[in-house]
């Protein structure tokens, strides 16, 4: 099957063939029996799909659609403001313990150095998982896939 082929029959089916091209049609159709099969097997099923209607969901599938959908919509905007809390308090609770270390005179330079590089690499890591996660969440092509 040609491309040609394959334009012809669109064009066919979408009643647009020019007097030449459906000349041209025919003779692909009358000379080759698998294009002539193909035909076929195309027309059945745009007759069947011209015979099939879609049904109008009902009322109650209409609100139980919206019921899930303001409660995902609510849980979502719940778990971020619930973990960008967490993370404001836990960041908080970081930077107070730091400054009180290095303002700490008893702590040896080596050990507030270290500290210091510490939570510096810990940070660096968490924005990276975050920036990697949000990146894949945009461009995953396996999102929509059910286990």
């Amino acid at each position: 099957m040609t491309d040609r082929f394959i334009y012809l029959l669109e064009t066919y089916f979408e009643n647009q063939l020019k007097p030449e091209e459906l000349k041209e049609f025919n003779k692909l159709l009358d000379s080759d029996p698998v294009l002539k099969n193909e035909f076929e097997q195309q027309k059945r099923v745009k007759e069947v799909l011209k015979k099939m209607s879609l049904k109008n969901p009902s009322s109650e599938v209409w609100d139980n659609y919206w019921t899930i959908r303001h409660n995902r919509i609510e849980r979502f905007v719940s778990w971020f403001l619930f973990i960008a809390g967490a993370m404001f308090l836990v960041g908080y609770g970081i930077v107070k313990g730091v400054e009180s270390f290095i303002a700490d005179d008893h702590s040896p330079f080596i050990l507030k150095f270290g500290i210091a590089v510490f939570v510096i690499g810990l940070l660096l890591l968490g924005f990276s998982i975050l920036r990697e996660k949000l990146t894949i969440a945009k461009s995953d092509k396996y999102k929509e896939i059910q286990r």
